[in-house]
């Protein structure tokens, strides 16, 4: 009996398996989708960005963007535009259509961590200290935010017209906080926001006694969401900068986090994600079974699925918390994931791209994450696969991290 169930399993994940692709010669670190969908654009370890045909069977690579000379760190696509970000301290604006780098953005004096796409503007964090804010078309540095002690890490922009948006109680005094906001996270355990208008820092959120990895904010754009090195997440009222509730299960750095409604999931090195219940600050959810750092995340369809440095892609059901199934076939560590039609991208440090058939998989509907963070334009939430660097928190330099991530993930 258990022979003929083990056997079954395992035509399974060939059958769930669709195509591997191994085109990259190093680590996959980010995955981005086209607003349409059609396209998927991979960044590697190999210093390039590849296009992928992401609703054709088979999946193709169209155009493979060859420019930076280090490591790819982020990626976004805007419209036909996409923008990656490096190592080499640049980021490159490449014309999707015909492959072509048409802008160099120079400037940063470290590694680029994180970039974000208001339309017209670019905004960018780094090692160097320092977030920038860049004109989208002719590629200016028209603004340099100062302030922080140590290396940025994750960025978020919320539009004008969500700040304060249906508050009666909100202050007259609090005028400023009407116009658009940035908000960093940094290695000096602080998070700040700046008026984009002026550059000026608003507020210090002080508390955190580790590095902060990530950010998310609330549907309305009033509650910020830091997860930090410290395993603990806070949540703060975003303009008078007070601390609303602490987030402590987490017995270790705090990865990344997704806000969906009243609902916020984290991930972490503790080997587990979490759904908490935003308003009240209570764990719901656990979701176990991994057996390393969980590094990226995507709720679809009522489930849950993470990605892992055990090499093993999972999903749950988001509600009840169950394991479903597991998705085994890469060799090291899962660092990105997308959904498209029914298929699961998978992308990994094993340097491949696999494409997973889930649609058997039937589930209770959750709100569309990428509909409620598309109100943002922040770094997670332009990529609801989410992913950070869990050691970045240690104050190592980012290629010291790679080269233990890559000896240790499995």
């Amino acid at each position: 009996m258990g022979s003929a169930a083990s056997k079954s399993r395992t035509r399974g994940v060939r059958d769930w398996l669709v195509q591997t692709l191994d085109e990259h010669e190093s680590a996959i670190n980010y995955m981005i989708l086209s607003n349409d969908g059609s396209v998927l654009a991979t960044g590697s370890d190999d210093h390039n960005i590849r296009l992928w045909s992401a609703k054709t069977t088979p999946v193709e690579c169209l155009s493979v963007l060859i420019g930076h000379v280090d490591y790819i760190t982020c990626i976004l696509i805007d419209e036909n535009f996409l923008v990656s970000a490096s190592a080499d301290r640049t980021m490159r604006k490449w014309d999707m259509t015909n492959g072509e780098c048409v802008f160099i953005y120079s400037g940063h004096t470290s590694l680029i961590n994180r970039i974000v796409c208001t339309g017209d503007f670019l905004f960018s964090t780094s090692y160097d200290r320092t977030a920038r804010c860049w004109d989208f078309d002719t590629g200016a540095c028209v603004r340099v935010f100062r302030g922080h002690k140590h290396g940025i890490l994750p960025i978020l922009f919320i539009p004008a017209e969500h700040n304060g948006d249906g508050d009666d109680d909100f202050e007259e005094d609090m005028d400023i906080y009407t116009k658009d906001l940035i908000i960093t996270g940094s290695q000096d355990t602080t998070a700040k926001t700046w008026s984009f208008e002026s550059g000026e820092c608003l507020k210090t959120f002080r508390g955190h006694t580790g590095a902060i990895l990530c950010l998310a904010t609330d549907q309305l754009g009033k509650i910020l969401f830091t997860g930090s090195g410290d395993n603990t997440i806070r949540a703060w009222d975003i303009y008078r900068g007070t601390e609303l509730h602490i987030y402590d299960q987490h017995q270790a750095a705090i990865i990344n986090l997704l806000c969906i409604n009243k609902l916020l999931f984290s991930i972490s090195a503790d080997h587990t994600a979490r759904c908490w219940v935003v308003d009240v600050g209570d764990c719901t959810r656990i979701y176990k079974g991994h057996r390393h750092t969980v590094s990226c995340i995507q709720v679809y369809n009522g489930f849950l699925f993470t990605g892992c440095g055990d090499a093993i892609v999972r999903c749950f059901d988001a509600r009840s918390g169950v394991l479903k199934r597991m998705f085994k076939s890469h060799t090291l560590a899962v660092n990105c994931l997308q959904i498209v039609d029914e298929r699961l991208f998978s992308g990994s440090v094993d340097g491949t791209l696999k494409v997973w058939d889930i649609s058997d998989l039937k589930g209770h509907i959750v709100p569309d994450a990428k509909l409620v963070a598309s109100q943002f334009k922040t770094t997670s939430g332009e990529q609801i696969s989410v992913e950070n660097r869990s050691d970045v928190d240690s104050g190592i330099d980012d290629r010291e991290y790679r080269d233990r991530r890559a000896q240790n993930m499995v």
